[in-house]
This record gives structure tokens, C-alpha cells and sequence, in this order.
């Protein structure tokens, strides 16, 4: 398929900018893929739409406070430094640092508020060095949330809760499964008192997410790499529910890529690039919770992989016309 095929118009205005209040309340889209009709409900109904006994599985990896703010120490240039990855035990880290034309290799930048300091080592891949071994406890202390490019607002402290999961336990994502931004411990607790059960995995979502793709044939597109983690006894839950043919619900395409790399590697824990678009087979996920996706997006061919691209991409204007809320922050869906 070609890149155009994954093109949409939307209104800027269904572009959510905040949360709900009340994250359950969200509107959910119910997508058949039997019978091809689409209905709409609301988040706290998901229940509904499960099939009895399901094991739910939820991505817990948490967002890092990843941007740091600071001046440089040569011109008092304000400089912003978002913490990717780390690379060494010696303060070295893969970043993205804004204004990049005001820095060459050597520069220190000093961290507003802390005793943090920044040496750039190399330029062209945004590579420094931190005066300390580790940045962690600087970042939960000092950092910024790294909410989205079309968030066009700052973020605030209310976003430190808001763009986590109530899930969230593992540090290391620079932005959010927001797929499961909906659930609440109430939702949660509903569902397991109802009998289904819940598997967490890890996969840690890196900048590469928000890339659109760029070849006009999607194939030659690199996908990105991300680590992901499934415990051993997570797994043998999980496998065990597929041997019993109960159904495997995965809650935003992170906790489906994590599973069905795993389908095709065989490796628990590691790194992957998996790329899945329409002609991909589904070995692990029988049922899709996701969010609305951005145009061009690998997540967008994702969904369209999984629901069919033509029902997929007619239930997206029907979103539209709907007026849902898109993306980070907005509405939901289900995929049968």
C-alpha cells in the first residue's frame, strides 16, 4: 500500500488539548469486524464488549519528566534538552536538544533549578554528557513532561497524573500508551470481579513513535526500536489463555507489538522493530483497544492492519463526523 492511502483530513478542533476529568467518561467507538457496522458507547462500558473470561493486556511502562531546561553557560542561551536514552554508566545520553544551531560539541549547558550540568559530545546525533552517572531521580524531580507535538500548550503539574496510566510502574517511556489512559482502578476492578484477568507487559515508547512515514511505499519504512519486557510467568499466563481459547485483549498498540513480537522472535525481553501494516497476520491478539491515530503514522497502519483498512478508515470519518476527540488525550476505541 502506498503512504497517500493513510492520509485523513482533521479539524484541528478535534484535536484534544486536555484530559477529561473523568478518564472513564471517554466516548468509545465499537468496531465489528464480522458484520463491518460500527456503534458508539462510552469508555466505562467497555465491559460490554468483552467476551467472558478475557485476559487483558496493559502496557505499564511509565513516562519519564524527560525535558530538562537550562542555560548555556558561555552565552546564557536558553536550551532544552529532552532525555531519550541512556548510552553509558558515565552520564552519557541520546537526547534531543532545541535550539540545536546554538550548540557545538563542547558546549556545557547548566540545568535550571539543580546542580545538573550538560557537556554536548557530539552534535549531529545529540549525544551528552551529565555531570552524574544517572539522571533518573533529577528528571522525577526536575523534569518536564514530554507531552506530544500537536498538544500545543505547555504542560503542567496536573499532566505529571494525567498523561500516566493508573497502571504505570516502570519508568522509561518519553511518551504515553495512551490506549489505556481511559482505564481507571474502578474500570479495572469491574472488569476483574466480572472474571476477566489482567497481564502486564513493558514495552518502552521512545520519540520514534510521533514519526510519520515517509516512503511512498510504506514497506521500505524503518520502523524505530523499542525495549520491551514480559515476566516469564506473565507469558505463561498468556499462553495458557490461548491454549484455552480465551479471548486476548491488548490495550493500545504498544501491548499488541510487544505480544506479537514476541510471537514472531520467541524472545521475552529485548529490543523491537516490528512494523505491522495491512497483509500482516495477528498471532497473539484477538481484540484491539486504541486511540485515534495521527495520518501517516505507523500506529494508524497498525489499527488498519488489525480492523481491515477500508472498515478502519471508514470508521475514522465517521469519527469525524462525530466529532470525537482525537489522539493523546481524546476518545477511544474497540476493534472485535
Amino acid at each position: 500500500m502506498h503512504r497517500q492511502d493513510f492520509f485523513y483530513a482533521l479539524p484541528e478542533a478535534l484535536i484534544a488539548q486536555h484530559p477529561l476529568k473523568d478518564r472513564e467518561q471517554a466516548r468509545l467507538m465499537v468496531i465489528h469486524r464480522k458484520t463491518g457496522s460500527i456503534s458508539h458507547d462510552i469508555f466505562s462500558n467497555i465491559d460490554r464488549y468483552l467476551p467472558p473470561d478475557s485476559l487483558i493486556a496493559l502496557n505499564e511502562s511509565k513516562v519519564i519528566p524527560a525535558r530538562l531546561f537550562g542555560t548555556k553557560q558561555s552565552t546564557g542561551a536558553k536550551i532544552e534538552v529532552f532525555v531519550l536514552k541512556k548510552i553509558d554508566d558515565n552520564g552519557a545520553y541520546e537526547t534531543l536538544m532545541r535550539p540545536l544551531k546554538r550548540l557545538a560539541i563542547g558546549d556545557k549547558i547548566s540545568i535550571d533549578g539543580t546542580d545538573l550540568a550538560v557537556e554536548v559530545i557530539d552534535r549531529e546525533k545529540m549525544i551528552v554528557r551529565f555531570n552524574v552517572p544517572d539522571v533518573q531521580e533529577y528528571l522525577l524531580k526536575s523534569g518536564r513532561i514530554p507531552l506530544p507535538p500537536y498538544i500545543k500548550r505547555e504542560d503542567t503539574a496536573d499532566d505529571r497524573i494525567d498523561y500516566q496510566t493508573v497502571y504505570a510502574n516502570v519508568p522509561g517511556s518519553v511518551a504515553s500508551p495512551t490506549a489505556g489512559l481511559h482505564f481507571t482502578d474502578e474500570l479495572l476492578n469491574k472488569l476483574q470481579n466480572q472474571g476477566h484477568d489482567l497481564a502486564k507487559v513493558t514495552l518502552h515508547i521512545n520519540y520514534g513513535t510521533f514519526k510519520e512515514v515517509e516512503e511512498e511505499d510504506i514497506t521500505q519504512h524503518q520502523m524505530h526500536w523499542e525495549e520491551y519486557q514480559v515476566d516469564e510467568e506473565v507469558y505463561q499466563k498468556i499462553t495458557e489463555a490461548k491454549a484455552a481459547r480465551r479471548q486476548l485483549i491488548t490495550v493500545g498498540t504498544t501491548s499488541c507489538r510487544t505480544l506479537e513480537s514476541i510471537a514472531k522472535t520467541g524472545k521475552l525481553s529485548g529490543q523491537t522493530n516490528l512494523f505491522l501494516y495491512p497483509g500482516c497476520a495477528f498471532k497473539m491478539t484477538d481484540i484491539l483497544i486504541t486511540n485515534f491515530h495521527l495520518p501517516y503514522s505507523t500506529l494508524l497502519m497498525l489499527v488498519c492492519a488489525f480492523g481491515g483498512y477500508d472498515l478502519v478508515m471508514k470508521a475514522y470519518k465517521e469519527a469525524i463526523q462525530e466529532q470525537y476527540r482525537f489522539y493523546s488525550y481524546g476518545d477511544g476505541m474497540i476493534i472485535l
